[in-house]
């Protein structure tokens, strides 16, 4: 919910992980030849030494796109559209965002659901999904959805207040969902992350505006306190929580002047803001370690860059230009990260936001969509930016082909096998590749067995690699030979490289 006014109411799975997937499903048995860590690399080259740190790199922007209206709304008489979350959820976008469809409790807001196949629309017709809930912390307004999932899980991290005009009375709660839809308040209906009441402004909003990302097993809560200790004169700051929890209940961490410290509750004294800003959204970039916070400024939507530990701002700001009324909500994956650049993965990122344009009734409303292309990020230097390459082949030292797979690289000698099993290939090898783990290497003529189905492997180090077809063995030159359903049965499969 806007801090100006208190309102009247208030990527498909890589055809790569599926193919090598397929070649754990083995019955349990003694193995036949060598383990896959025994296998030896056919390349001794060291791992590179460690990439100069980024430090306020000027990027370069491109490719700017907006939309040619509104792209979101709730029905006809809705007086509000603002503060979207916007997920690239399995080919196709997922908005939420706060308005008025009449589920909420009198004078309540909404948090409504579309869907579309691109960020630009078209969406589907608006349908309230989480309302008010008639009592406690949040008994009328819900607003300002973030969501993330882990696992199976869609979290749901929204403001609730139980009346208007309540003295800092916006706090954060969550909900959890198996389908993003249909939702159950957690940590018993109680708010999870509540003002810490440092300082007591003019700015009664509270505690609210969250975004969450979700990176190496933890959840990071950026939110809004106009309570809070660092926050500037007018209330605007955004504070960073983290637990491996995602309901906040045990084990958090609040990011100070020193780093990340353990608390013992959640609002405890708010010492460090990271933004000077209102309703901000923010991302994880993969290929940089990077955390992209997106504010709004004079002249629109500001990226404002920093490491993952909040000790240096990795680029300079760029801003995404045009009007805006209201916070933006950023294009990202499930967890709440960047989605990957299929062209240039490791020195692009795609800035795409859905953004309140003017003022409604009773406040911002008319979502469209802005972005642009940052190019020049300098990514993949570090085994982990390299595992955003996953599916990927990349030029190996020896000519031939790498296949990156988690943290792991499949090594093709012939190019036509490798492009079978990659999204793509790059080329120029990105140094972090070079840390990955050589798993195994597929030489061409390597010998192929069929089972009497009809299905292909080629056998590697002894161990079957299971391809599908008689058309890989074809083009790596492998002499495909016969075998029984029980010999096929007994070979030991390559296990799913991409979980090792």
């Amino acid at each position: 919910m806007p801090l100006r006014r208190r309102p009247l109411a208030l990527l498909a799975a890589l055809a790569l992980v599926s193919a090598v997937t397929a070649c754990t499903n083995a019955a349990v048995g003694d193995p036949v030849g060598p383990s896959l860590d025994e296998q030896k690399p056919t390349s001794t080259k060291k791992a590179p030494p460690a990439a100069p740190p980024r430090n306020k790199i000027n990027l370069t922007t491109e490719n700017g796109r907006q939309s040619g209206g509104t792209v979101l709304a709730g029905s006809g008489d809705a007086p509000y559209n603002y503060a979207p979350a916007v997920m690239l959820d399995n080919g196709k976008v997922r908005a939420w965002w706060c308005s008025q469809l009449s589920s909420a409790p009198p004078g309540g807001d909404d948090i409504l659901y579309s869907e579309g196949p691109a960020v630009g629309g078209p969406f589907t017709t608006a349908v309230p999904v989480f309302s008010g809930s008639g009592g406690s912390f949040d008994a009328i307004h819900t607003c300002d959805p973030s969501l993330i999932k882990v696992g199976d899980t869609y979290y749901l991290y929204y403001t609730g207040a139980a009346r208007d005009n309540h003295a800092n009375g916006s706090s954060v709660g969550v909900a959890s969902s198996t389908d993003g839809v249909t939702w159950t308040r957690e940590n018993g209906g109680q708010s999870i992350v509540a003002p810490a009441g440092d300082n007591i402004r003019e700015n009664t909003y509270g505690a609210g505006q969250q975004s969450a990302v979700y990176v190496d097993g933890w959840v990071y809560l950026m939110f809004t306190d106009t309570t809070g200790l660092a926050s500037h004169q007018n209330g605007a700051g955004q504070y960073v929580l983290r637990s491996r929890d995602p309901i906040f209940a045990k084990g958090v961490e609040a990011l100070s002047p020193q780093g990340f410290k353990p608390v013992t509750s959640n609002n405890q004294p708010r010492t460090r803001s990271v933004v000077e800003a209102f309703s901000a959204d923010w991302m994880w970039i993969e290929a940089v370690s990077s955390f992209a916070i997106a504010h709004e400024t004079d002249s629109g939507t500001t990226i404002t860059f920093w490491n993952k530990d909040f000790t240096r701002h990795p680029f300079e700001p760029v801003t995404i230009a045009g009007p805006w009324k209201e916070g933006p909500g950023l294009l990202r994956t499930p967890e709440g990260h960047a989605p990957v650049d299929p062209r240039d993965p490791c020195g692009r990122v795609a800035l795409d936001v859905l953004r309140g344009t003017v003022n409604g009734p009773a406040g911002p409303t008319d979502i469209a969509h802005f972005g642009m292309d940052a190019v020049g990020i300098r990514g993949c230097a570090t085994a982990a930016e390299a595992k955003v390459l996953s599916g990927y082949a990349v030029p190996s030292p020896e000519r031939t082909l790498d296949v990156v797979v988690g943290a792991n690289v499949m090594r093709f000698e012939r190019r036509s096998v490798a492009e079978k099993f990659a999204r793509g290939v790059l080329a120029n090898r990105p140094a972090g590749v070079d840390s990955l783990k050589l798993a195994v290497t597929v030489p061409a003529g390597a010998p192929a067995v069929t089972n009497p189905d009809g299905e292909v492997g080629l056998l590697l180090g002894g161990k079957l690699w299971v391809v599908g077809s008689a058309e890989v063995a074809t083009l790596n030159s492998s002499q495909i030979t016969p075998v029984s359903a029980d010999q096929w049965a007994k070979y030991e499969r390559l296990p799913d490289l991409a979980r090792r």
